[in-house]
């Protein structure tokens, strides 16, 4: 006989704001947490690589930032005597915190219609009945 499952589930709701510039995410959570990473780490490498994903991955994503707004984001430096370096621009940084600012005030409008719908939830979801 198969285990019960005693946990309980929690209702959340979950908004994810994306900037499109006709059929490219010009920027949204992703772009924003490497923008971050980058800041932190002054790398597009290392930010790629604190965030789990490939090099290459993380500057397609730059990329696609820098060619989407009216000036780049991110600024890289090749490497040399005194070494490479990636970091954000003025604009960057004003885009980055614009964000999350944004993402901050929806949080609040979108949770309190939330509340009003999470005591219509039940706890879990009912089994599904399957096909046969």
């Amino acid at each position: 006989m198969p285990a019960k499952n005693t946990q309980q589930s929690t209702a959340l709701l979950r908004a994810q704001l994306r900037v499109m510039l006709g059929n490219e995410i010009a920027f949204g959570p992703g772009k924003a947490d490497l923008l971050e990473a980058i800041r932190d780490t002054g790398s597009i490498s290392a930010a790629g690589k604190k965030m789990g994903m490939s090099y290459r991955r993380a500057w397609l994503l730059v990329d696609a930032m820098n060619r989407c707004f009216q000036q780049p984001l991110v600024d890289t430096a090749k490497g040399g005597t005194n070494g490479g370096g990636t970091q954000l621009t003025k604009l960057g940084a004003q885009i980055l915190e614009d964000y999350r600012a944004l993402q901050a005030e929806v949080a609040i409008i979108t949770n309190k219609h939330f509340e009003k719908m999470q005591s219509c939830l039940r706890k879990m979801p009912l089994a599904s009945e399957s096909a046969t």
